[in-house]
């Protein structure tokens, strides 16, 4: 833009020299037509003359263009150094938030090396002991108590630990349900194949490892089924399997994805747990529903005796109101029309001591009170 705005004067003083020129040329011309000599200071002096304003005129709107270019270019300089400190103090400020943010983040992501070599340390020691079928009976153990726990069932009331049946197992847990029923859960569960998975170099041996796990699961399930832990006459139709943990959980699930299928045909049901979890909550309801009922029994039990002796106590209310009917009518009697002949005979017994000028048989001074009257028999109520 700045180029342009200085070409335009120029291009206006060249035009200006041109029509000037051109002018004197015309003038020339004129003179000579008119046979009036000239010289050649005479013709530049015309010349100059006659450009002169022009150039002036250019010279000044030249001056002037400037001047607005000037101005423009320091209002747009005064404008850009506004931005530039805007954007210096802007790009200050996402420096120290960056600065800050990165701490924060460094400081975060050491926090999380550090927990996840705790889990990672954690993770080896749980691998270390459950190596040992005891440790990993115990473990199992565990797990189930604190799923018991949780699902707030009472040691004795709801359940037992490790009661034999009449078949010769012994279950880890006997769940006491309603009408004398019971269901039997093993805790004990096979995991070395899963851990020699888990621990494979190659994949070979990973499958390998897999493969003998899903049998070993498979097997469990076998030997369940044979201990006479489902009776027709004392259990329900269904036996639990509980499995430790959600992860041995999940891998039965992706490598042996009928395995549960399988389980349930047999009358197993498997159980982490989560699963447990919610398999105790129906049991719980179901104790809770059925002490309900029976406690609703007893109270129509109740209600049936209490019916039965409102009888009884209505039979005797009424009774007690037909004597005390039959006694009001003899109260009445004897205060009614018995008091009254005998109320007339004493008022003749009076008015004959008065007309005689007897006096009282008992007088105050003998007494030591009011004398007696034969006249003061009390009114009846």
């Amino acid at each position: 833009m700045g180029g342009m705005e200085l070409l335009v004067p120029l291009l206006g003083l060249v035009v200006g020299l041109a029509v000037g020129l051109i002018v004197a040329l015309v003038l020339i011309r004129a003179r000579r037509r008119q046979a009036v000599p000239a010289s050649t200071q005479e013709i530049v002096e015309l010349v100059l003359s006659m450009t002169g304003d022009k150039l002036t005129d250019h010279a000044a709107a030249t001056d002037q263009q400037a001047q607005l270019r000037n101005s423009l270019v320091e209002s747009q300089v005064r404008g850009m150094s506004t931005e530039l400190t805007r954007v210096t103090e802007l790009v200050a400020t996402l420096q120290r938030d960056r600065a800050q943010q990165h701490g924060e983040l460094m400081s975060r992501l050491t926090e999380t090396s550090k927990e996840s070599q705790r889990l990672a340390d954690t993770t080896q020691s749980l691998r270390y002991a459950l190596a040992s079928p005891k440790a990993r009976g115990q473990w199992g153990e565990r797990m189930a108590d604190d799923v018991l726990r949780l699902s707030g069932l009472i040691e004795g009331v709801n359940y037992r630990r490790q009661t034999g049946v009449s078949g010769g197992g012994i279950p880890d847990v006997t769940f006491l349900l309603p009408g004398d029923r019971v269901l039997h859960m093993d805790v004990k569960f096979p995991i070395d194949n899963y851990l020699r998975a888990l621990d494979a170099a190659s994949d070979a041996e990973a499958q390998a490892a897999t493969t003998g796990f899903v049998r070993d699961v498979r097997q469990r399930i076998k030997e369940v089924t044979t201990r006479a832990y489902i009776d027709p006459d004392t259990t329900v139709d269904y036996v639990l399997l509980f499995i430790p943990n959600e992860s041995v959980y999940s891998f039965i699930h992706e490598h042996d994805p009928a395995m549960v299928d399988t389980a349930l045909a047999q009358r197993v049901v498997l159980c982490s747990p989560f699963t447990l979890f919610a398999v105790l909550a129906v049991i719980r309801q179901a104790m809770d529903a059925f002490q309900v009922e029976r406690t609703g029994d007893e109270i129509l039990r109740c209600l049936g005796s209490f019916t039965t002796q409102w009888g009884k106590f209505s039979d005797q209310v009424d009774v007690v109101a037909k004597r005390l009917d039959s006694t009001q009518r003899a109260y009445d009697d004897l205060a009614g029309t018995r008091r009254k002949a005998l109320q007339r005979t004493i008022d003749q017994v009076d008015d004959l001591r008065t007309r005689r000028g007897l006096s009282d048989p008992v007088s105050d001074d003998d007494a030591g009170g009011p004398p007696i009257r034969l006249h003061s028999i009390p009114e009846p109520a």
